[in-house]
C-alpha cells in the first residue's frame, strides 16, 4: 500500500459531512474497513483520520509511556480523548462530530490531505496558512530535514 497521497478540495454540508477521495476509499476498501478514527491533531488546528489499525498502533505506542508525563497527558487528552470512529457511508461520505469541526475550526470549505498513513481534514484558510512555505524560515527547515536524510 502506498497509502494515502494529494490534495482535495470539498465542502463540508450542512450536517457536517465531506465526501472521501475514491482513491482514499479504494485503500480502506482493501482492507475491508470503511471505518476510520477521528481525532484532534497534536499541534496543528486540523483533524487527523486514520485506518482502524493504524490507530490502534499508534493508540499502542502512547500507552507504553509513561503516563505522568506532562507531554503524554497532553497527547491522551489532547488526541486520543477526542477520537470518534466514524464510518463511511455508500455515497463515499463521512460525518464528522460536530465538537471535532469545532475543535479544528472547519467551516464550508475544507481540504482532504493524505499524508501516507492517514489522513488530515483542515480548514482551507487554516491550511493556506501553515501551509505557505514564505511564512517558514526555509533554510532551518531544509538544515531538520536534510539532518533527517529527507
Amino acid at each position: 500500500m502506498s497509502g494515502f497521497l494529494g490534495k482535495y478540495y470539498n465542502t463540508l454540508d450542512s450536517k457536517g459531512r465531506i465526501m472521501i477521495p475514491a482513491s482514499f476509499r479504494e485503500i480502506l476498501s482493501s482492507s475491508k474497513n470503511t471505518k476510520l478514527i477521528i481525532a484532534n491533531d497534536a499541534f496543528d488546528h486540523c483533524l487527523c483520520a486514520y485506518p482502524v489499525e493504524e490507530w490502534g498502533r499508534l493508540v499502542d505506542k502512547v500507552k507504553d509511556k509513561p503516563q505522568t508525563l506532562d507531554s503524554v497527558k497532553y497527547y491522551m487528552r489532547r488526541v486520543v480523548g477526542s477520537a470518534v470512529e466514524c464510518e463511511i457511508d455508500k455515497q463515499g461520505r463521512l460525518l464528522v462530530p460536530s465538537a471535532l469541526r469545532v475543535d479544528a475550526g472547519l467551516n464550508s470549505e475544507v481540504v482532504v490531505m493524505g499524508q501516507g498513513n492517514r489522513i488530515e481534514i483542515w480548514d482551507k484558510n487554516a491550511l493556506t496558512d501553515v501551509a505557505d512555505p514564505s511564512k517558514i524560515d526555509k533554510n532551518k527547515f531544509k538544515s531538520e530535514l536534510s539532518d533527517l536524510g529527507i
